[in-house]
């Protein structure tokens, strides 16, 4: 890697922290609660009027870029004060904004020296299986157990595609946004379930590439081409 790549790296990393840093300190300065509890929250964003969906896209945004700041509570905030459709749209638009910074940032920091490391695994090389990545987005996106942060960073270097990762993302975490939209803070997740349904996603998504090496021309391998881009 040249000098140039590097500080062009380099820069990318700095403006991504100065940014961060910066909605941090806005929100803070305009009075943020130190708890991230949905009715904290939703108080706050009440009392901000018209900026207040604003301030919660960029609480959103830091939320998904940084990684240990939940996301569940803010979508529901954001319910709690704009209504079902609209705190969700809101929330949404959010958490997609920050899940596309964190692609790629890994992808601008990560993705060639993954690349050259493991450019024969179907998941990371330049000719790996799109719609098999497209698929693990969405489900992992479903899970809340799964970070929001961590999936974003993860994807970023892998093979897939910038579109069919935005779109993944969105279709991925769209149902439980609604959801906690619509219930705010009387929902409450069932530990157990998402903690099963995240172990079968695991064990799906880890051992499928192995069975479809060993069956190549099943018809799920033809589909999900783990030799192809398509």
């Amino acid at each position: 890697m040249n000098r140039s790549q590097w500080a062009f790296r380099l820069t990318f990393l700095i403006i991504v922290a100065l940014v961060m840093g910066a909605i941090w300190l806005l929100l803070r300065q305009l009075g943020m609660p130190v708890s991230l509890a949905p009715e904290a929250l939703a108080e706050w964003l009440d009392q901000q009027g018209m900026s207040g969906p604003v301030l919660l896209m960029l609480l959103m945004i830091l939320a998904v870029v940084v990684g240990p700041i939940p996301t569940l509570p803010i979508s529901a905030a954001s319910g709690l004060v704009y209504g079902v459709f609209s705190g969700t749209a809101i929330a949404a638009l959010g958490a997609l904004a920050g899940s596309i910074i964190a692609f790629y940032l890994a992808r601008v920091l990560g993705r060639e020296a993954v690349r050259r490391k493991l450019g024969d695994n179907p998941i990371f090389s330049a000719t790996g299986s799109q719609r098999f990545l497209f698929m693990a987005v969405t489900l992992t996106r479903l899970i809340p157990l799964f970070s929001f942060a961590l999936i974003s960073y993860a994807a970023g270097v892998t093979a897939i595609s910038f579109w069919r990762y935005a779109l993944a993302t969105t279709l991925g975490m769209l149902p439980m946004t609604f959801v906690f939209a619509g219930l705010g803070h009387s929902f409450e997740l069932s530990p157990l379930l998402t903690v099963v349904a995240a172990v079968v996603i695991l064990v799906v998504m880890s051992t499928l590439p192995l069975y479809l090496s060993r069956r190549p021309y099943s018809r799920l391998s033809r589909f999900l081409r783990l030799d192809t881009q398509a």
